[in-house]
């Protein structure tokens, strides 16, 4: 009897709690460094996400190892919606089929919340070897195996992966240079230091258009809506070349479905408040909206799927 009644109590403190939720400061763990697409679009939502829960929404990046750390990191945090991730492909999908061990599980570690953005990547070269279309891109590749090089944000990321593809397609071979952030990555190639990269539009786009540097194809078998002008790489030759990376939102296995339910809801306010979808679109973001947070549940496994099947075909080997 004494005990019954102590699990009731416990329960209803645990009903109290999710009621009452948020109480305290919530955290946006985020993998990569300030400036990258996933911390642009973490700060933005999470102002607007405050506004709404009515606490403040705290973003702490922790990057490094192709942004696996944070995932990390939030796979052992307290599961009761406190500490939440805003990840992408790379942690998310690819990782799991490009190294023997993480310290994670993306599937089973995590509660899905839901998908917040799609990102086209854009391929980049410097302005020094005047590699300023695609055509010549490849030419030179071709001719020089192994004398180009390019840089990723990370071993596994999706920035590696996606130019891994696009070297097997068009069969040339570079040099693999990899960084911890986008920031890092961008300013050696616009340094010159390095000669191109595949990154998020929302990124490179910036450097683009300020003359730092040349933009030769979009990822997506679709011209981006941030910059049509700028041609997709199955125009280019590069046939069932329809590639991008995803961004979304989760929480730590165990976390309420009630606490769930109530971070997906207001994420999703947040996505459909015109000047926070403004913002986004701004970034080059094109905005996701998960009907539920086992949509998006589904979605990333799917995607976890495909992207297995990408590194099978490139024929990467764990390392």
């Amino acid at each position: 009897m004494l005990l019954a009644g102590a699990l009731s109590v416990v329960g209803m403190q645990g009903a109290w709690a999710q009621a009452g939720f948020p109480d305290k400061p919530i955290s946006i763990h985020v993998g990569f460094p300030p400036g990258t697409s996933t911390d642009s679009i973490a700060r933005i939502l999470g102002e607007k996400m405050s506004k709404d829960l009515g606490q403040p929404i705290i973003v702490r990046n922790k990057p490094g190892v192709g942004g696996t750390l944070a995932p990390a990191e939030v796979a052992k945090a307290k599961p009761d919606g406190y500490n939440l991730l805003l990840s992408a492909t790379a942690p998310m999908n690819t990782a799991a089929h490009l190294f023997k061990s993480l310290p994670y599980d993306p599937l089973k570690d995590f509660v899905p919340i839901g998908q917040t953005s799609w990102l086209p990547m854009m391929l980049v070269t410097n302005k020094t070897k005047g590699l300023d279309t695609f055509e010549k891109f490849v030419a030179y590749a071709r001719a020089n195996p192994e004398k180009l090089t390019y840089a990723s944000i990370g071993n596994g990321t999706t920035s590696h992966l996606v130019m891994l593809m696009l070297l097997t397609k068009a069969n040339i071979k570079m040099v693999h240079v990899p960084y911890q952030g986008s920031s890092q990555s961008q300013a050696d190639v616009i340094g010159g230091n390095v000669d191109a990269t595949f990154d998020t539009m929302v990124t490179v786009h910036p450097h683009y258009k300020s003359g730092r540097l040349n933009a030769l194809a979009v990822s997506t078998n679709r011209r981006a809506e941030m910059d049509p002008a700028i041609p997709t790489l199955e125009e280019k030759g590069i046939k069932d070349f329809n590639l991008g990376a995803w961004i979304g939102m989760f929480a730590p296995k165990g976390t309420p479905q009630p606490v769930v339910e109530k971070i997906h809801a207001a994420l999703n306010r947040a996505l459909q408040d015109p000047e926070t979808s403004k913002k986004l679109v701004a970034l080059g973001s094109e905005v996701v909206v998960s009907p539920t947070s086992a949509d998006f549940g589904v979605f990333v496994k799917q995607n976890y799927d495909l992207w297995g099947e990408l590194v099978k075909i490139s024929g990467i080997e764990r390392q």
